[in-house]
């Protein structure tokens, strides 16, 4: 049964209609992904189902007592009010539930068979069991860690970032858990772990919701179904976003004429997840069951944690290895550079060099020091200490403050200065309307005033006039911000083939697997790690690495609460001693040789030299040796750790 049903909706600004008879429905469970170009239509149907605006024709039908509640872009919080404050006061029914819960089943404990109590205390019960509210203090304690607000908790709400305050608002709404949760844009704002946190809340807590997101891999993680809003009409498609590509393009292709270059796009899109996208899932999948099948087996071999660690850390430690200097031109030589705030270590000590064709996403915690970076690289900033030396070449930057933009021009005035209509495109002259149409611009738009469009049509132009300049390295802070999903694919595109070289800063990691060859991970501390894995990849890996420290705490603190009494030895033997020094060192040069071998057996010219056969036997006595010393290093270290 639908909790919110709508009939027939039609809504119409003057003479502008963006929903035309539609129907829709949001039933108990179910978690809705709202798609389709910006100015489409996609909040207004959110503040239709919401009930503060009103549709020009038809009826929304909501079931009695239904609570729906939406996170606003720009929340209003009450004057002089503190994170905490602001939050605890959001939970206010629950606080008052549980309290008249309390206070029920002290009156049931003298008076058991009274129905009326009886019946209450039932339906108290329900409402908290529906809320997952029994436990809210430690609740209120662990969205305030998830979000980073902590440091804030005693802060006046009006004193925070924008930003801040909107992670304020969603960690209240959260946590009520009304019987509809209505999210716009939720991951603005976010960094990476804070969208991990939101998208475990959202499962496990089995919310009902409807929300509009551009960030790809929530809609895959979080959506039973993706509803599209195109051409004044709703078209749904069952489950996230890769399946919502499979089920367009199926349904695309009936209309093949009209849709080529959409259709092309669908295509391309799934031909990536396919190749990479679906092999990284299934590899993560395999390293989580050997995380789980670990926490048992841990309990009577704790020397698994550790040898699984060390496994991670090698695959880890196996994309940031220096592969040489390349001959490629160099762009950047970064060499020493350190900067801090007060108080706050952003970059200390970072050498690197950026290269010609590089395409490079800087990733990191919010207020890492990521956009610092760039300002840095960009002179905008003096480092502290160290150098960066920078060549001859030309650069294009944006930002969100979309500085290149003139409010006052209209669009052909931005992009033909010198009057006329034909402008320059990587070496081809192409009518300014042909270029804009590539960016989803009509050609009733070529006369509009940059003032007058909306902040992700700013950052369509800012981001095609980008691509009109002859510049050598696209340095790029959150390009994906106010852009809906089909603008990011064709931002993508366009950074794929530029020839030159790309830094982004982006949350976003489905546009950072599919842009970037290299990471820049900035740890909030000072540390920057270099790494040639996917993003993705990264950050399961990571979180594996948490939860194994985490399992290791725990056994040891297991260890000290029921310690085993043995005799123990108090020291390594000689043999022993001399294996815990030499070991690392021959299990580091085994991982050398086993990645130059298997470099050699994907290389036709260097396997039919040295023989196919021969080459398979040297790698499979490698990796057996590999194997042999890694199990004996491990059982050293756990002696060395018992001493």
């Amino acid at each position: 049964m639908a909790l919110i049903d709508l009939f027939d909706i039609k809504k119409q600004y003057n003479i502008k209609v963006l929903l035309d008879g539609v129907n829709f429905h949001i039933n108990s469970g179910e978690r809705i992904a709202l798609v389709g170009q910006n100015g489409c239509g996609k909040s207004t149907l959110m503040k239709i189902v919401l009930g503060a605006e009103e549709p020009s024709e038809g009826k929304r039908v909501i079931q009695g007592g239904i609570q729906v509640e939406m996170l606003s872009q720009h929340p209003c919080f009450s004057p002089n009010i503190t994170v905490k404050e602001a939050i605890s006061l959001e939970l206010d029914e629950l606080h008052n539930a549980r309290r008249k819960y309390d206070e029920v089943g002290l009156k049931l404990a003298t008076d058991f068979e009274n129905e009326t109590l009886l019946k209450e205390h039932t339906l108290l019960s329900s409402f908290l069991d529906h809320h997952n509210a029994w436990n809210l203090d430690d609740k209120i304690e662990r969205v305030l860690q998830e979000f980073k607000l902590k440091e804030y908790e005693n802060r006046i709400v009006d004193s925070l970032s924008g930003g801040e305050q909107r992670r304020v608002a969603l960690a209240g709404l959260v946590l009520k858990k009304p019987d509809i949760l209505l999210l716009d844009e939720p991951t603005n704002h976010l960094d990476v772990y804070m969208v991990e946190f939101l998208e475990e809340m959202l499962l496990r807590e089995k919310f009902t919701l409807l929300f509009v997101s551009h960030d790809r891999y929530f809609i895959d993680t979080i959506a039973t179904k993706v509803v599209e809003v195109d051409n004044q009409q709703l078209v749904s498609y069952s489950g996230g976003y890769q399946n919502y590509l499979l089920l367009k393009e199926q349904r695309l292709l009936s209309m093949q004429k009209s849709h080529e270059n959409l259709l092309q796009q669908l295509k391309q899109e799934e031909a990536w997840l396919a190749q990479g996208v679906r092999a990284r899932a299934k590899r993560n999948q395999g390293r989580k069951a050997r995380v789980f099948e670990l926490r048992e087996n841990a309990k009577t071999n704790p020397t698994l944690i550790r040898k699984m660690v060390i496994e991670l850390e090698r695959e880890q430690k196996h994309f940031n290895r220096d592969e040489g200097v390349s001959r490629k031109k160099m762009l950047f030589d970064i060499q020493n550079l350190s900067y801090n705030l007060p108080n706050k270590p952003l970059i200390n000590n970072f050498t690197t060099r950026i290269l010609q064709h590089d395409k490079i996403a800087i990733v990191g915690i919010n207020g890492s020091g990521k956009s610092t970076l760039l300002k840095l690289m960009l002179g905008r900033i003096k480092p502290l200490e160290g150098t960066i030396d920078k060549g001859e070449f030309a650069i294009g930057y944006f930002d969100q403050h979309r500085e290149m933009l003139d409010d006052d021009k209209n669009l052909l005035e931005i992009f033909c200065p010198n009057g006329g209509d034909i402008i320059d495109v990587n070496g081809k002259n192409m009518h300014v309307y042909g270029y804009l149409k590539s960016f989803l611009f009509p050609k009733e738009y070529l006369e509009q005033k940059v003032a007058m469009l909306s902040g992700g049509e700013k950052n369509r132009v800012a981001l095609a006039l980008l691509f009109t300049k002859k510049i050598d390295c696209l340095i790029l802070d959150e390009p994906t911000n106010d852009l809906d999903i089909q603008t990011i694919t064709i931002l993508e595109e366009q950074l794929m083939s530029f020839s030159g070289a790309v830094m982004v800063v982006s949350h976003d990691r489905y546009f950072v697997d599919k842009i970037a060859s290299k990471l820049l991970i900035l740890d909030g501390k000072g540390g920057i790690e270099e790494s040639c894995q996917t993003y993705s990849d990264y950050l399961a890996i990571e979180k594996d690495l948490r939860e194994l420290a985490s399992m290791e705490s725990e056994f040891k603190e297991i260890q000290v609460q029921s310690p085993i009494i043995e005799k123990q030895k108090t020291k390594l033997s000689y043999k022993e001693q001399r294996e815990f020094d030499m070991l690392p060192r021959e299990i580091e040069e085994l991982e050398l040789k086993l990645d130059k071998l298997n470099q050699c057996l994907s290389n036709p010219d260097c396997y039919q030299q040295k023989g196919l056969s021969e080459l398979t036997k040297e790698l499979n006595e490698a990796q057996k040796s590999y194997d042999e010393k890694s199990e004996r290093y491990l059982e050293v270290w756990e002696l060395f750790e018992s001493l």
